[in-house]
């Protein structure tokens, strides 16, 4: 599939309920440069959003593409991912979500993983990965396959977080707006 052009410079976080959220992303197909602006925007809404990862459908594109940026050397693009779990155990901490806004609870993840796919113009990307870009990487292609991390949480604490999820003031909006990153760091987000 096709990436299509943005007409929004900032695309907006689409929130919890929304479809696209909840359905498998298409495989890319075409690599061109309607992908590359899209990557460029989703690299722009997870910074103002101050976020670590970000997966097209949290934009409202349902395309297997995630872009993250963890950290110095720790910042990139996969399109069409493979996950795989390596040895390694369980890590537990706690995860949240731009499209779960100001909500985090612990979710056990895979302490060791690696991702392939390629990148915007199709050449191929390989990343080993431990730790917090594990989870990373494990919360963002969970996104692709249609899931939310509260589905990876269990009993009470899924039942909690459902339950706090419908409390919040963002719950039955579509999108959360954004502010360019220079006027966003200021705010409470970026504390």
């Amino acid at each position: 599939m096709r990436a299509p052009r943005l007409e929004h410079p900032l695309p907006p976080i689409v929130l919890m309920g929304q479809p696209v959220l909840h359905a498998p992303a298409q495989e890319v197909t075409v690599f061109d440069d309607a992908l590359a602006d899209l990557v460029e925007r989703m690299f722009a809404s997870m910074k103002a959003a101050v976020g670590a990862g970000l997966a097209a459908p949290q934009i409202g594109v349902g395309l297997r593409v995630f872009v993250y940026d963890t950290g110095p050397g720790e910042r990139g693009v996969v399109v069409n991912p493979s996950l795989e779990r390596l040895e390694g155990g369980l890590q537990e901490g706690e995860e949240g979500c731009l499209s779960v806004p100001d909500l985090a609870y612990e979710t056990p993840r895979a302490e060791h993983v690696r991702v392939t796919g390629v990148g915007v113009r199709g050449e191929p990307v390989a990343v080993e990965a431990e730790g917090f870009l594990a989870r990373c990487f494990q919360h963002e292609v969970d996104h692709l396959d249609g899931r939310l991390y509260l589905e990876r949480l269990g009993g009470r604490t899924r039942r909690r977080a459902l339950k706090d999820a419908r409390a919040a003031p963002w719950y039955g909006d579509a999108v959360r707006e954004l502010s360019p990153p220079a006027q966003a760091e200021g705010t409470a987000a970026g504390a």
